[in-house]
């Protein structure tokens, strides 16, 4: 497994870690603890030495699983989680600096932690950047020894852009993929110049990009690949990347035809993200030990050709880019 600077923190981590959101099993099952074992120790067995979780993963839950999973191991793991979607109404009203304090101790507990190695605002509204107090408050959590950095995971570019205004963010994660390009166009030039580690998040388009999906592909009623699709019960472009499904699946048909080739269409989208040298790391999930497997080989291919990442570049543009022309993602 090849390795990264994740920016100003320091940590070389894998190029490819693991996203803990479907760690317990499918999207809208019940949480597997057994099940999520065996996907994170057969991470790091292949190499990867970076988790990004949540606390509001499963209810706690895959917090939980990643605290034992790094108890347990003799290597070096660099755990990520998330704070602030707890709050409800998830509104800027809602954020205080007591709330956001306490989600982080909570984690710590959940995981059995001493130190949290980042910690990320988890994709706060976009008013919550304008509050310098929310940010200040990681500084002194960082003297108190509870969290080594800051990140934040963003919904739209501005608030990337935002962050990177704040000296104490470190990381900034992205939905960044084939089929949604755009932060590539100017953010990671400008979080290059602050050295500002970026973690590719969605980078499948919730599995659009595994090629598997067609038309008449159904998800469970619990998924949110089913209930999501508009952004009816959040942002709309954690759902498919904000794609439209059908024309989702034309892309990835065309992108198919540009690797005849291979059979693992997944590791060739992370292989893609992987190309931009301002990312530090790719963060897929993976709900059995299987599509972790799938997923490290992203680090052994090949770099893509000029006329492939020309091709991905010219059916992103004829297919997405003008239904998500005068999105802010």
């Amino acid at each position: 497994m090849k390795k990264r600077i994740l920016g100003k923190t320091g940590f070389e981590i894998s190029e490819v870690g693991l996203g803990t959101w479907q760690v317990g099993g499918k999207w809208g099952s019940p949480f597997s603890h057994p099940n999520a074992d065996a996907i994170l120790n057969s991470a790091v067995d292949n190499g990867v030495n970076f988790i990004d979780t949540a606390d509001v993963y499963n209810d706690g839950e895959s917090e939980k699983a990643v605290g034992r999973l790094v108890r347990s191991r003799s290597e070096r793991i660099y755990v990520a989680t998330k704070c602030g979607r707890q709050f409800s109404p998830h509104v800027d009203a809602s954020y205080t600096t007591e709330g956001l304090r306490r989600f982080v101790e909570d984690s710590l507990k959940r995981m059995e932690l001493e130190t949290l190695d980042l910690i990320q605002l988890h994709c706060p509204p976009t008013e919550t950047y304008y509050r310098p107090e929310i940010f200040e408050l990681f500084d002194t959590l960082k003297k108190e020894g509870k969290i080594r950095n800051l990140g934040v995971s963003v919904e739209r570019i501005d608030e990337a852009m935002k962050a990177l205004e704040y000296d104490n963010v470190t990381t900034v994660q992205i939905i960044f993929n084939m089929l949604r390009q755009r932060p590539a166009e100017d953010f990671f030039a400008e979080a290059a110049k602050k050295n500002i580690g970026i973690l590719a998040r969605v980078p499948l388009a919730s599995g659009l990009l595994t090629g598997k999906f067609t038309p008449d592909t159904t998800f469970g009623k619990d998924d949110h690949r089913t209930f999501n699709r508009n952004g009816e019960a959040f942002d709309k472009g954690e759902t498919f990347s904000g794609v439209d499904y059908r024309k989702g699946l034309e892309a990835v048909e065309e992108i198919k035809q540009l690797f005849p080739e291979q059979t693992n269409l997944a590791a060739i989208a992370l292989r893609w993200i992987l190309m931009f040298k301002e990312v530090s790391c790719v963060i897929p999930g993976a709900s059995r030990p299987e599509q972790v497997l799938s997923n490290v080989q992203a680090s052994e291919l090949p770099e893509l050709s000029a006329e492939q990442m020309d091709g991905i570049r010219q059916i992103y543009e004829q297919h997405i880019w003008p239904d998500i022309a005068n999105e802010k993602w």
